[in-house]
C-alpha cells in the first residue's frame, strides 16, 4: 500500500522539521514548503491526501493560499495558527478549510485531527460515488461525482464545503437543519466555538447563485430554527 501524501507549509523550519517527525512516525510521506508560492507550485505537481498549511506565510497568508488552492483542488486542508481568536477560525473554515489547531498543540491531537480529516474526506468522496448522476432543480443542476454545479446552465465555482453544503441540502429539500447539525455533518466531530461558519458558507452560496441569474435563493432561512432547501419560488430572503 503506497503512503499518504501530506504537504507541510510553514515558514519556521523547527515547526516543519517537528511535524514532519510526527508524521514521518506514522508512516506518511512529507513534502515541505516554506512560503505560499512555493506551496502552490508543489500542490499543483503533486496528489497530496492533506496539506498542513500554516496561516502566518512571508510572501502571502496562509488564508490566500487556502483560496488558492481551493480554486484547483479539494485536498483536505488542516491549518494552523497562534491565532485564537474564534472569528479567525470562522473565517479559516469558511473559505474552505476542512479543520483548524491552535498552536501549541500536542503531538497527539494534531496526529489525531489529521486522520480525523483524511478519513472524513475519504467517507464524502465514496458517498458521492453513491449518488444519483445528477440532482435537478429548478435552475439548478448537481453532478455529485464530478463536484460540479451548474446554475441556469452555466458552472459555477464552489469550495469544497460550498459544494458538500448545497448536496446535504439537495438529498434532503424537505428537512430543515440547525447549524450544529449542519456542521456536524460537514466536519464530522463536535464542534467548538461558532457555528456561524455555517452562515459563512451559506452566504457565499447565495451570493453565487445570484450572481449567476439564479431568480431565487436556493437555501431558505426558517427563522428560529436553522436552514432549508428552496427548490424555487421564493425571490428574496437574502438573510
Amino acid at each position: 500500500m503506497s503512503k499518504l501524501q501530506v504537504l507541510v507549509v510553514d515558514d519556521e523550519w523547527n515547526m516543519r522539521n517537528l511535524l514532519r517527525i510526527y508524521l514521518t512516525k506514522e508512516g506518511f510521506e512529507v513534502k515541505e514548503a516554506s512560503n505560499g508560492h512555493e506551496a502552490l507550485s508543489l500542490a499543483g505537481k503533486h496528489a497530496f491526501d492533506i496539506i498542513i498549511l500554516d496561516v502566518m506565510l512571508p510572501d502571502m497568508d496562509g488564508w490566500q493560499v487556502c483560496k488558492a488552492i481551493r480554486e484547483q483542488d479539494q485536498v483536505a486542508i488542516l491549518m494552523l495558527t497562534a491565532r485564537s481568536e474564534t472569528k479567525d477560525k470562522v473565517y479559516g473554515l469558511g473559505i474552505g478549510a476542512d479543520d483548524y489547531l491552535t498552536k501549541p498543540f500536542e503531538p497527539e491531537e494534531f496526529i489525531a485531527r489529521v486522520y480525523s480529516i483524511i478519513r472524513r474526506s475519504a467517507i464524502t468522496h465514496f458517498s458521492i460515488q453513491q449518488q444519483e448522476t445528477t440532482v435537478d432543480f429548478d435552475g439548478i443542476r448537481i453532478f455529485p461525482e464530478a463536484r460540479e454545479v451548474y446554475i441556469q446552465d452555466e458552472l459555477v465555482d464552489f469550495t469544497q464545503k460550498e459544494f458538500d453544503l448545497i448536496l446535504e441540502f439537495a438529498k434532503s429539500p424537505q428537512r430543515v437543519f440547525n447549524r450544529e447539525e449542519l456542521v456536524s455533518l460537514l466536519w464530522g466531530y463536535e464542534h467548538v466555538g461558532d457555528f456561524r461558519v455555517i452562515d459563512t458558507h451559506i452566504k457565499n452560496i447565495r451570493d453565487k447563485t445570484q450572481k449567476a441569474g439564479l431568480p431565487y435563493n436556493p437555501i431558505q432561512t426558517v427563522w428560529g430554527v436553522g436552514y432549508k432547501f428552496n427548490r424555487g419560488g421564493v425571490l428574496s430572503d437574502k438573510e
